[in-house]
């Protein structure tokens, strides 16, 4: 167990000293606790990612193919870009707090975590990730539709994230614009799984950042007809009913419980 610790602690130390190195004078973060460098390299993480694909996917579809993907009239503005900026910046701070606190509780021996694949073999690893994804699956679509179930919840946290309800108002950078609270009820299920099954602690960091990309693909109204993924033509649908869609990755739950919405069927009802 003791040398199980070490090595998480040696991994997030490791990161820590990549990230803050590089990019930070070395007095101003070395000084702080553990805890804490963690937290910054978490904070610099996140807002480096919510910007290099924001910006990135943003400029592919809104100017390199402009009009390919989108007509024009569903292009957002800048302003409500900067807006959708603006409410992600504010929370990021709390956002990062989640895998900064969900590291602590792996550093101290409170999760199923494992530092190596080689602790469980490569067939254990993949089921492992297989049962782990379910059940983020799970529990983000139920807590997602709670915070729309229950009214308090949708009206003080979850509405800021639907003032974008029109493709002109939704863009990549919506995928992070939540009430901070929001946003880390939406990941908790995440955190959660690291009690119910064994996790690489390398994976389950790179799953939670991979949301801020995946946010991002599914705020920018372009539906990808890759079934069985939950992409931004059902995400869309999502922000214009309220009541549909409410999975993350896939349809798979929300067809499980009767509130998917296909938007080719919503297309040929429109012809």
């Amino acid at each position: 167990m003791e040398d199980r610790l070490r090595l998480f602690l040696a991994e997030t130390t490791f990161y820590n000293e990549m990230v803050l190195s590089s990019l930070l004078p070395e007095g101003v973060w070395r000084a702080l606790p553990h805890f804490f460098q963690t937290w910054l390299r978490n904070y610099i993480g996140g807002t480096l990612i919510y910007f290099l694909s924001g910006f990135l996917w943003c400029f592919y579809i809104y100017y390199w193919r402009r009009n390919v993907y989108l007509p024009k009239d569903s292009i957002p503005s800048t302003s409500a870009m900067l807006l959708q900026i603006s409410v992600a910046m504010k929370a990021m701070p709390w956002y990062s707090a989640l895998p900064t606190i969900s590291e602590y509780m792996i550093e101290n021996g409170l999760t199923q975590c494992f530092p190596r694949i080689i602790d469980v073999g490569w067939v254990a690893y993949f089921l492992y990730i297989i049962i782990y994804l379910v059940i983020a699956e799970f529990g983000i679509y139920w807590m997602h539709r709670e915070l729309h179930d229950i009214k308090p919840l949708y009206k003080y946290l979850h509405a800021t994230h639907h003032i974008y309800n029109k493709q002109n108002t939704l863009s990549p950078f919506a995928g992070l614009a939540f009430h901070p609270l929001d946003g880390i009820l939406q990941a908790v299920p995440h955190v959660i799984a690291l009690f119910l099954v064994p996790t690489h602690f390398t994976t389950h960091i790179a799953l939670l950042f991979l949301e801020a990309i995946w946010t991002a693909n599914i705020h920018d109204c372009i539906h990808g007809k890759l079934w069985p993924v939950m992409g931004a033509g059902y995400h869309t649908i999502h922000h214009t009913t309220y009541r549909h869609n409410y999975g993350h990755y896939t349809i798979w739950m929300d067809w499980m419980f009767g509130t998917l919405r296909d938007p080719l069927n919503d297309a040929e009802k429109k012809m």
